[in-house]
C-alpha cells in the first residue's frame, strides 16, 4: 500500500469543509425526497448537543452523506479508512468531508485520541463498524473493536442507526425507479463498564452496539446477529421445554 503523505492529509480550509458538508447532505436529502421514497424515523433520539458516537450498518459508500441527511441537526466527523485519501482526485470528497483517516491494519492510536478531542469537546463522530460496505450482501456482519473502544474509553453515549435500500444503488439511474431508502434512528445508550477497558470488555461492548444495530434492521438485513439471535432463542426454548418437564 502507497505512504500517505502529510500533504494528502492536509486539513482542507474550514469555510469549504462546513460548505460541503451542510450543502452536500442538504442536496442528498433534496434528492432522496424528489426521487426515492426516503423515510426517517427516530429523530427525536438524537441528541441535540454533547459528544455522540454514531454507528450504523454499511451497504453503500453513499452512507456516510445519508447520515448525515438524516441526522440533520449535527453535525458528524465520520471515520474513514486512510486508503480513502490517497486516490487523487477522488479523495477530494473524503477530505471536504472532514473525515478522520483510519489505519485499519493495526489500532491506530493516533485516529482514536483524535476522536476522543472532539468528543471531549461535544461533537459527534461517526462510525460504520464492519470496517467496509458489505459487497456479499446486505447482512449485518461483525463488528472491528474501534467503535466499543472509543466509546468505553471516552464514556460517550452511542446512538445506534440502520439503513436499508442503499445496497440498490448501482449508478445514478436508479433515482428513476424511485428506490425506497429508510433510515432507523435508536436510543441512545452508553456501554456498561466494570473495570479497565480490556480486549474482553471491547468485545462485549462491541456485540452489545451490533445487537443493537441488529434490532432496528429488518430480519432480513441481521445478518451474523440475526442467526445469533435465532440460535439463542431456540436454546431458550429447549431450556424452557426441559424445565416444563421436570
Amino acid at each position: 500500500m502507497p505512504r500517505t503523505t502529510e500533504a494528502e492529509l492536509k486539513p482542507m480550509p474550514r469555510w469549504s469543509i462546513l460548505a460541503f458538508y451542510w450543502g452536500g447532505t442538504r442536496l442528498m436529502g433534496l434528492v432522496l425526497r424528489v426521487f426515492g421514497r426516503w423515510e426517517v424515523s427516530g429523530r427525536e433520539h438524537v441528541p441535540a448537543s454533547g459528544p455522540l458516537i454514531v454507528v450504523s450498518n454499511h451497504l453503500h459508500n453513499a452512507d456516510p452523506p445519508l447520515l448525515g441527511a438524516a441526522i440533520k441537526n449535527r453535525r458528524i466527523h465520520f471515520m474513514a479508512k486512510i486508503e480513502l485519501f490517497h486516490k487523487g482526485i477522488l479523495s477530494l470528497p473524503v477530505k471536504l468531508f472532514d473525515s478522520i483517516p483510519v489505519r485499519r491494519d493495526a489500532a491506530d492510536l493516533k485516529a482514536i485520541r483524535l476522536a476522543q478531542e472532539l468528543l471531549r469537546s461535544g461533537e459527534a463522530i461517526g462510525l460504520l463498524p464492519e470496517g467496509h460496505r458489505n459487497r456479499h450482501g446486505i447482512g449485518l456482519q461483525k463488528g472491528h473493536p474501534g467503535a466499543a473502544l472509543i466509546a468505553l474509553r471516552s464514556g460517550s453515549p452511542i446512538l445506534p442507526v440502520a439503513i436499508t435500500g442503499t445496497e440498490q444503488i448501482h449508478s445514478i439511474g436508479i433515482l428513476f425507479k424511485h428506490p425506497r431508502i429508510t433510515v432507523t434512528i435508536g436510543e441512545p445508550f452508553i456501554l456498561p463498564r466494570a473495570g479497565r477497558v480490556d480486549a474482553a470488555a471491547v468485545r462485549e461492548g462491541t456485540e452489545i452496539m451490533m445487537r443493537r444495530i441488529a434490532a432496528l434492521l429488518p430480519r432480513e438485513y441481521r445478518g451474523e446477529w440475526g442467526r445469533m439471535d435465532a440460535a439463542e432463542s431456540t436454546t431458550e426454548a429447549d431450556n424452557e421445554n426441559r424445565t416444563g418437564m421436570r
